[in-house]
């Protein structure tokens, strides 16, 4: 959530306009044209040796027999004949038996447009199409700004301009353009100015290098020999794949409690301004709001701030009361507030030190497998690689002091590992291990990988040794981590890697759990050479945080426990949230249950094949996506429409456990969605023309059908008219009510 810096790139485009006319230059690009690195860097030796780190293998607790009582399933054994018909009649079920909570809704304010214009901008959702026009257009903005102000900054340090000269004209400019308030616009240029320029003294490429690099797609794709590489796998041939089965009915489970993206702001401030023009809102430094409307709630607000100590200590209270039965926490980053611009090494290690106490008072004697996320950093997103060892540039302040804090739920044999790059492999039980993966190294916000983005800090080397210990050991891991590896911003190449090391070790791997997104999703990984046999299932929680437009949530996994034939998979999990709207209007907060998955997907399991399944149904099955898309939201009352593209947008997301390479995945789902949205379109102007003339018909404009071709044809109807109103209207009301039409015609 850090992309708010980024805009700041675009004070260099009139800059750069003004110097290509005034002293030409020539930049770096991708045609060959080539370029003297300002600083000789060569990157140090790294002599750390994977195999004689220490490793967990005695295990952090020993076996038990849990019995916790599952959510209620709910449903038949399906078969594929009626599969369908009973998903239908499922969905029917909850809404007959949902909640006036469960079915909040948001009330608009009434449109006072024409009835005709309303009912059309309902339909089509014009305003989403204009937002998803206007964030296509800006991505290819940032990139274009991007490039000019890459291509600026390695002008002036080519031509010897001091650091200090470069970070004040990039907050000249970041003012006197009103990218960002002042104190934003400083803090910025002061936090990210030293790191980058540092950076780009050092690299040998260019600004289309760099910003494919960063941006992603929306850049072009620019082949990158600095940022080409792959991992090595030991030769051991992998063992034959096993057909994942279904865990057994009523096998002991271990209870399992997801937290992500907590974001604890100290300094919320109930009845501050919510709606500033800032990264985040909701602190007394923001004023007063100048609407009643604009205040910022008691326990929240659905605007860019995020989550206060009230509601931080409430959730916790009410989890540790509602499920005191759970048998260890996986906590997955991102502590840390969003103001990205005013953040200092102090603040984030005391946000650490007093997370951290307050989980071991509310959760004593529970073990917790905490993961690394982007914003724990100072400045956000920046974690150099162990090579980098200036005092002003280490990152050890953060891993050092990690590995102190983690220490009191973790063994000491991981200690090595967390201080060289904040991940670690612990053996919980016997046969079953957990690998935190810090997944900033995959971070393409993380300027330092410009450097070299060779598997930094050797985690994604040290990742395989650990899964092929793992496979003699005949262990089954979970693997958590922060940016899932599918997510636009992990790294392409080392997403790919990433990706090649799940498929190959896809018997041992049994479940991955990541954060970041703020949603509710999840993402299935499939055989490289067989796109139709799903291999694996990344779980994204949601989060405590809702920033912003969501309610704050988390999650409860049950996982199959200690017994004989465990397969250690998921068995199932549930989401609870907070309806934030109804806490702040009736001052008393309420968690409560959102939905458990079995029970809402009828699904016979949590498999990979079986998530696979689900997002072939929600394809072809519109009010299954919605159910899956209120989810998606934590039942937000605030959430926008979700039009075609923004469907294929979010089924495209859980196909994709490889990053930037969508149009590999995506394919089948999006012909799909693409064809069904044409039929629609079809159906309703054959609708519309077939109303106009019944009505012609009945209003009599002519006595018959013959009478009306013997004049030569049909009279228009006035497109300003109440008639024609009720027309269209009504046309889209029967399409409503009548989806079979839809589906005959598409």
């Amino acid at each position: 959530m850090s992309q708010y810096y980024f805009p700041i790139v675009l004070v260099f485009l009139l800059e750069l306009f003004r110097l290509t006319q005034s002293h030409p230059f020539v930049f770096t690009s991708s045609s060959g044209q080539q370029r003297k690195a300002q600083v000789e860097w060569r990157q140090p030796d790294d002599d750390w040796n994977i195999q004689t780190v220490p490793r967990s293998v005695h295990p952090l607790l020993e076996n038990q027999h849990n019995v916790h009582r599952l959510p209620p399933t709910s449903y038949a054994v399906i078969d594929s004949e009626n599969h369908d018909d009973k998903i239908l009649k499922r969905l029917m079920e909850i809404k007959e038996n949902a909640t006036a909570r469960t079915l909040f809704s948001y009330n608009k304010e009434e449109s006072h447009l024409p009835p005709l214009l309303t009912k059309t901008i309902k339909y089509f959702n014009l305003q989403q199409v204009a937002f998803e026009l206007e964030t296509s257009v800006m991505s290819q903005v940032s990139c274009t700004a991007c490039k000019a102000g890459a291509g600026l900054l390695q002008h002036y340090i080519r031509t010897g301009k001091s650091k200090e000269e470069i970070i004040k004209t990039i907050y000249q400019y970041c003012v006197n353009l009103k990218i960002q308030s002042p104190r934003v616009c400083e803090g910025v240029s002061q936090l990210f100015g030293v790191e980058v320029i540092y950076v780009l003294k050092r690299v040998t490429i260019g600004p289309d290098e760099i910003c494919s690099f960063i941006i992603g797609d929306a850049c072009e794709d620019i082949y990158n020999p600095y940022h080409e590489w792959e991992v090595d796998f030991p030769p051991v041939p992998k063992p034959e794949v096993r057909e994942v089965q279904l865990p057994s009915e009523g096998a002991p489970v271990f209870k399992v409690l997801h937290l992500s993206d907590t974001h604890y702001d100290p300094y919320y401030a109930e009845g501050s301004n919510a709606d500033c023009n800032e990264p985040l809102c909701c602190r007394l430094t923001n004023g007063r709001p100048t609407t009643p409307n604009g205040a910022a709630g008691k326990w929240g607000d659905y605007r860019k701030c995020d989550t206060p100590q009230r509601t931080v200590d409430h959730l916790l209270s009410h989890i540790a009361d509602t499920h005191s039965d759970i048998d260890f926490i996986i906590w997955t980053g991102d502590l840390p507030p969003h103001d990205v611009w005013n953040q200092t090494k102090e603040e984030n290690l005391k946000v650490l030190k007093e997370t951290v106490k307050q989980m071991a008072e509310k959760f004593p004697g529970i073990p917790i497998f905490p993961a690394l996320g982007n914003h724990e950093s100072a400045p956000v997103n920046s974690f150099p690689p162990p090579y980098v060892q200036q005092v002003d540039s280490s990152i050890s302040w953060l891993y050092d002091e990690l590995d102190i804090h983690w220490r009191r739920w973790l063994p000491a044999s991981v200690s090595h590992t967390v201080r060289r790059g904040a991940f670690y492999s612990v053996l919980v039980r016997p046969g079953y291990r957990i690998i935190s993966m810090n997944m900033n190294y995959c971070n393409n916000k993380n300027w330092w990988l410009l450097l070299n983005s060779t598997d930094p800090a050797t985690e994604l080397s040290w990742f395989i040794y650990e899964l092929q210990s793992a496979e003699f050991a005949n262990e089954k891991v979970h693997v958590i981590g922060h940016i899932p590896p599918g997510h636009s911003d992990c790294l392409k190449v080392w997403s790919r890697n990433y990706y090649k090391i799940v498929s190959r070790y896809e018997n041992t791997i049994v479940a991955q759990f990541f954060g970041h997104t703020h949603f509710d999703e999840f993402e299935v990984f499939y055989d490289p050479h067989d796109l139709g046999r799903a291999t694996s299932i990344a779980y994204i929680g949601p989060s405590v945080t809702p920033y912003y437009d969501l309610n704050p949530g988390y999650r409860i996994y049950y996982i199959d426990g200690d017994h004989d034939q465990t397969t250690r998979l998921v068995v199932d999990h549930e989401s609870w949230i907070m309806n934030l709207k109804e806490a702040n209007l009736y001052d008393y907060p309420i968690w409560y249950k959102l939905y458990s998955t079995r029970a809402a997907y009828a699904m016979r399991g949590l498999r990979p094949v079986d998530w696979d399944i689900l997002i072939n149904n929600m394809t072809d099955n519109k009010e299954l996506f919605d159910l899956y898309y209120k989810h998606y939201w934590k039942n937000s009352p605030v959430r926008p429409e979700c039009d075609f593209e923004c469907r294929k947008r979010i089924l495209c997301d859980a196909k994709s456990g490889r990053s930037h390479d969508r149009k590999y995945f995506c394919e089948g789902v999006e012909a799909k969605i693409d064809e069904y949205n044409k039929g629609w379109k079809d159906w309703l102007l054959s609708s519309i023309s077939s109303s106009e003339r019944h009505a012609h018909n009945d209003n009599g404009k002519g006595n018959s059908a013959s009478d009306k071709e013997h004049q030569g044809g049909w009279e228009p109807v006035d497109a300003d008219s109440d008639q024609h109103q009720h027309l269209v209207a009504t046309a889209l009301e029967d399409n409503r009510a009548n989806p079979s039409v839809q589906l005959a015609k598409g």
